[in-house]
């Protein structure tokens, strides 16, 4: 008799209960989400950051005109229908050379930052697992970071440019051995933040538990330490992407970046400096879209490394 159901019946009310409000279940990616958004610097850096890759990517859709086509007795000109940004001193459209340039430019940065990534991490987790690799790994890695990374760059370009650009093509050799030289010598922090993640998980409970069950090193490491080291190497990532950006940019304004036929906005900055107080706004574009993407890009990470931090997301 006190079953509720039976009571609804005998009122002739529905026999069914409203179905109880559900919440959606909360998750890591959810919280880390929740939190980035709070992150004010780090929303409009995304908005950003997300505006010149659709600008870099989509624009060329739009705007047909061709980065390379050389157009004499269009050089040197203002701001006009035509050309909106100008024209540099060969007649080349400086709005389809910024789509372009952009184009390398975060190609080499993303590139650059994969592998930098790849090679920190694995020195990292171990040097951070394996007793004994640490000390062999970080003597390495001391070694790679007391050396002058912008001569050994312009070095390494120096002594490969030639037999790389002639078996795969100007184009082609310099892209891979710029970013593999920024890649091999920017994997040093990444390294040593891994590293440190990896000693303090050795001694945690979950770890010892599946050390004492016998699971294997390559599961451990696959289901139990990468995933743990997975937000500090995110924003790593993103810090990298920023660092290879104006590396290459830096190269490219030594005269040691891309060929003049294939723009990168270091290239752009290359190209426009003997003109500078004639025509500043050949600098002037190319070195605001390197320092929007770069003030961008160091947002994003500042936001994720707020966004990741447990103390934080537990508020």
């Amino acid at each position: 008799m006190n079953d509720p159901l039976s009571a609804a019946n005998a009122a002739g009310l529905p026999s069914e209960l409203p179905d109880e409000p559900t919440t959606p279940p909360r998750s890591q990616w959810r919280d880390i989400w929740r939190q980035f958004r709070n992150h004010h610097g780090a929303m409009i850096a995304l908005v950003l950051f997300v505006s010149i890759l659709l600008f870099v990517l989509i624009g060329p859709l739009l705007w047909t005109i061709e980065p390379t086509y050389v157009d004499i007795r269009a050089r040197n000109q203002g701001f006009s229908w035509a050309h909106p940004l100008g024209t540099d001193q060969l007649g080349r459209d400086m709005l389809a050379r910024l789509m372009a340039g952009g184009r390398v430019s975060l190609a080499v940065g993303l590139t650059a930052m994969s592998i930098a990534l790849t090679l920190g991490s694995l020195i990292g987790i171990l040097s951070g697992y394996f007793r004994g690799l640490d000390a062999p790994l970080m003597r390495l890695t001391e070694l790679f970071l007391a050396l002058p990374l912008l001569p050994l760059l312009l070095l390494m370009v120096t002594l490969f440019r030639e037999p790389l650009g002639k078996a795969l093509g100007p184009a082609g050799g310099i892209f891979l051995l710029i970013v593999s030289a920024i890649g091999v010598t920017s994997w040093m922090q990444t390294a040593r933040i891994v590293r440190g993640e990896v000693l303090g998980l050795k001694e945690r409970e979950f770890m010892l538990a599946a050390k004492s069950i016998g699971t294997p090193i390559h599961r451990m490491v696959l289901r139990h330490v990468l995933p743990n080291v997975l937000s500090p190497i995110m924003v790593a990532a993103t810090l990298g992407i920023a660092t290879a950006i104006i590396t290459e940019s830096a190269l490219s304004f030594l005269g040691l970046g891309f060929p003049p036929d294939f723009p990168t906005w270091g290239r752009l900055l290359y190209d426009a400096v003997d003109q500078m107080q004639q025509f500043p706004w050949r600098v002037v574009l190319p070195g605001l879209c390197i320092s929007l993407t770069v003030l961008s890009v160091n947002y994003i990470g500042d936001g994720l490394r707020d966004a990741m931090d447990p103390r934080i997301r537990g508020r």
